[in-house]
């Protein structure tokens, strides 16, 4: 039996591929009849630009666009739907605007959006929102004939998401005024907005508004009030709302506890944790991290203890996001040992954690256990942050180490973890503290826009290596690049004006600080000005000035007018600070001891003794002075008479070689000093710690290499940078030591620095440029 011939279409039938048809058609739902050619024209096309909007295939979907467009199909609403969709869910908001306009040219012109069906407008607005573009979407709302409450609600929502208070405002007023009832929504979103005391006047409009819309008493509503009121610091309100809340969990206690803080009102905070404990209600670890700050910000330890032993009870303190707040707050109150455990106990310590030790470490003056720290962090390979390396710069600034500073800086700057601005100024401090004022410019100069710390910390460097004039003029030039001082800046003048004697200068700074740069003077501004007096020589004015100072002398303001007195000879004024000073503060050594030297120094011996005996009555010892330098990289103390250091030999041979060649340079130096009338004292000074370390440079560091000598004592005032009681015996064998060394010496104190260089060529100056 011959064969069918096969139909024409067998071969097109044959490498058709049916793999493309949309899901759910089967060829058995199709008749014979006629039914399967009324399939309306364009159908099939946009099932098909459906299915690739689906497969999120959007470059697919706009080339079949192309051709849907070439054979005149139209896209019909669900099709467009679809694609708003997927450009929405992959943030494609240019393809997504193409299709707008696509459909926008389909719809008939600018008033397209009339024409559009909700769900077309709905899904259109969401797109729009989804990536960011609110003006966009705000241009379709606003061309909506009929604007039902979800869109309403979907665009106020979004401007408060944003952040546009304003345009979320207009919104809502325009609503209002309709005549549209918002929703509860719509107010938790107005409300979430208000962060600040300038909307507490709007959330309380706000407020009034739920009560008249019947909205009240609503759990999330009181929930949003509460914390609206509270971070507008109106915490009366809050307490209201919070009391009558039937529902209270631990973000709510929290975030009183933080409105009590801000306020400073740190008494409350703590009653309410207490609250907390007591009530039994749930704990987190932010709780505990606002409970220790209020106590660390009102010095209360003996709670933060109690806080830290409910912490070991509920075994959280190996938690970092608990143990790093104890760390702090141990820090803050000055208990180093504490701080150290509670650091240890923490399981996997953060930056944060490392940070909070080693700044603890380094803002009390214990730089070389900052250093070890710091050294620990490195070698367990910890994250590193900006905050470390503005702490290491102050350790190092303490230690005038000026090796480990400059390793840290270019670490800092490969790392690109030099914070702005602390990190820049602390780096200008460091080097002029280590004596290099040339590096602290540079640092200064390559700050983009320096800040008042980052100035005050230039005008302070250059203030206490002792250049007066350049330190005043760094303050005009500050000035007229509009950069206002603070406080501190105004230390550093005084401390410049006091280097060079300027009294008139200074008392002029000090009149124009609360009438032209609203910087009320302190207490220690008043010092400051009375040092200055002081080391001028006018000790009649210095009295005048204490009598008529507004605050209170306190023990420091006595003990500058006697350091003045002792310097100057003046018996009479010594003795009325003197007594003033032993009765304010009965155990400071260094009263005793300007006493004591006051009346040494005038012969009254009997006077003298009897300072020595109430000194040994209140059981008060002078405290042992400790000099240090540092040379490659490591620390070296001495003390007086120190014998200790592997290269005493060479030590005391350098000594006594500098000793017999000053021997013959006493006749013609300026000494004044009543020690110089007893041999005892004499020696005592030949092996005085700061020599020690001068001789110790000497002898180890390179000729070309600065020596920069630190010392422990001298702390009366940042501006006393040289102060009367150092024997003039010593400064001037320290010039001595340059002139015949011929190399810079640095010695500086806490909070001060000498260039003997520079006081070598000034005394030159002074007597024709000879020493003999």
């Amino acid at each position: 039996m011959s064969s069918l011939p096969l139909p024409p279409s067998y071969s097109a039938l044959k490498s058709a591929s049916f793999n493309k048809l949309p899901a759910g058609v089967s060829l058995s739902s199709y008749s014979s009849t006629k039914q399967s050619e009324t399939i309306p024209t364009g159908v099939i096309e946009n099932v098909q630009l459906v299915s690739l909007c689906k497969q999120g295939k959007l470059r697919d979907a706009h080339e079949f666009l192309n051709v849907m467009d070439a054979n005149g199909i139209v896209v019909d609403g669900r099709s467009y739907e679809c694609l708003f969709e997927t450009c929405r869910n992959m943030n494609a908001l240019s393809f997504g605007r193409l299709v707008h306009l696509r459909l926008r040219k389909d719809a008939g012109g600018h008033d397209h959006t009339r024409s559009l069906s909700p769900s077309l407008r709905k899904c259109l607005i969401e797109m729009y929102l989804h990536c960011g573009c609110i003006e966009d979407a705000r241009k379709v709302f606003d061309e909506m004939p009929e604007k039902d409450l979800p869109f309403w609600k979907k665009i106020i929502s979004a401007y408060a998401q944003s952040g546009f208070l304003a345009d979320a405002l207009e919104l809502f007023l325009e609503m209002h005024n309709k005549g549209i009832e918002p929703t509860s929504d719509i107010y938790l979103s107005l409300l979430g907005l208000l962060s600040t005391s300038s909307g507490l006047g709007l959330g309380q409009q706000i407020h009034s508004h739920l009560y008249r819309s019947g909205l009240l008493p609503n759990a999330y509503i009181e929930s949003s009030l509460f914390h609206m009121y509270t971070r507008c610091g109106c915490l009366d309100n809050s307490v209201l709302i919070f009391e009558r809340m039937k529902e209270k969990n631990v973000v709510h206690w929290t975030d009183l506890m933080v409105g009590f803080t801000q306020e400073q009102k740190y008494k409350e905070a703590l009653a309410l944790f207490q609250k907390i404990i007591l009530q039994g209600a749930d704990l987190d670890q932010f709780v505990f991290s606002i409970a220790l700050k209020a106590c660390s910000k009102s010095g209360n330890l003996d709670f933060g203890k109690q806080i830290h032993a409910y912490v070991a009870k509920l075994a959280m303190g190996s938690e970092v996001s608990v143990g790093t707040p104890l760390v702090d707050f141990y820090v803050k109150c000055g208990h180093l040992k504490e701080a150290s455990l509670a650091f240890d106990r923490i399981s996997n310590p953060n930056d944060v954690s490392w940070s909070s030790i080693i700044t603890g470490f380094a803002q009390t003056g214990k730089f070389e256990e900052s250093l070890k720290l710091f050294k620990n962090l490195r070698r367990e390979g910890s994250n590193l942050n900006s905050f470390i390396y503005t702490s290491m710069f102050q350790a190092c600034s303490g230690l005038a180490d000026l090796s480990m500073g400059s390793h840290l800086h270019c670490d800092a700057i490969k790392r690109g973890l030099i914070a702005r601005p602390h990190g820049e100024s602390a780096l200008v401090t460091m080097y002029s503290r280590c004596g290099c004022l040339d590096d602290a410019h540079q640092a200064f100069e390559l700050i983009e826009e320096p800040d008042t710390v980052a100035w005050t910390a230039m005008i302070a460097g250059v203030a206490y290596h002792g250049h007066a004039y350049k330190a005043l003029d760094l303050f005009d030039k500050m000035l007229s690049k509009g950069v206002r001082p603070n406080s501190i800046t105004f230390v550093a003048i005084f401390t410049a004006c006091s280097h060079a004697g300027l009294v008139t200068e200074a008392m002029r700074y000090f009149s124009s600080m609360g009438k032209d740069y609203n910087v009320q003077p302190s207490i220690d501004h008043y010092n400051c000005m009375l040092d200055i007096y002081c080391r001028a020589g006018q000790l009649e004015e210095a009295f005048e000035f204490v009598q008529g100072m507004e605050f209170e002398p306190v023990g420091l303001t006595w003990k500058i007018l006697l350091s003045g007195c002792r310097a100057h000879g003046n018996v009479k004024l010594g003795k009325i600070a003197g007594d003033n000073l032993l009765k304010m503060s009965p155990e400071d050594t260094a009263g005793y001891v300007l006493y004591f030297n006051l009346y040494a120094s005038a012969g009254r011996w009997e006077d003298a003794a009897y300072i020595r005996k109430l000194m040994n009555e209140n059981s008060v010892r002078k405290e042992l002075s400790c000099s240090w330098i540092t040379i490659k990289g490591k620390v070296h103390r001495f003390i007086v008479g120190d014998r200790h250091h592997p290269l005493t030999v060479k030590i005391y041979a350098k000594l006594k070689e500098l000793k017999e060649s000053f021997a013959n340079l006493k006749s013609t130096l300026p000494i004044n000093d009543i020690s110089n009338d007893f041999e005892e004292r004499n020696e005592q000074l030949h092996d005085h710690s700061e020599r020690v370390a001068i001789s110790f440079g000497l002898i180890s560091a390179p000729p070309s290499v600065p020596i920069a000598v630190f010392k422990n004592l001298r702390r009366l005032l940042v501006t006393m940078s040289l102060r009367s009681d150092i024997a003039s015996f010593g400064i001037s064998e320290n010039l001595y030591l340059v002139y015949c060394q011929a190399r810079p010496i640095n010695v500086g104190a806490m909070t001060w620095y000498k260039s003997f260089e520079r006081e070598c060529s000034s005394y030159q100056k002074n007597n024709k440029g000879n020493f003999i």
